[in-house]
């Protein structure tokens, strides 16, 4: 399973880190990502950084989020930088976890966490 902590109520132009760290029997996880929903806004895919560290993000958070992996500790971090209020979200993790050798990613998903930015 995966678990996500980090998020919070801060101001606008604070900073917050996320984290998302996968549990359990675990041989190989694939792209880590993570999402966002707002009240009555549709999911948007945040961003996304493969097993070998290559990183894409959505156009509205380039420049101030930063997606990082630490493989030996099975953990994704998502750090946001200059947070507007439109920042505001529930925040999701996600990645394919491969639990046994030669068996299937199985997608799996954390449970969010919320992040608030107030004026």
């Amino acid at each position: 399973q995966l678990q996500a902590s980090g998020g919070g109520l801060v101001q606008a132009g604070g900073s917050l880190r996320l984290s998302c760290a996968a549990s359990g029997s675990i041989v190989s996880i694939g792209t880590m990502k993570w999402y966002r929903q707002a009240p009555g806004k549709q999911r948007e895919l945040v961003a996304t950084i493969t097993s070998s560290g290559s990183t894409n993000y959505a156009n509205s958070v380039k420049g101030r989020f930063t997606i990082s992996r630490d493989n030996a500790k099975n953990t994704v971090y998502l750090q946001m930088n200059s947070l507007k209020l439109e920042d505001t979200a529930v925040y999701v993790c996600s990645a394919p976890v491969q639990i046994r050798r030669f068996a299937a990613y199985l997608d799996y998903w954390g449970q969010g966490t919320q992040v608030t930015v107030s004026s």
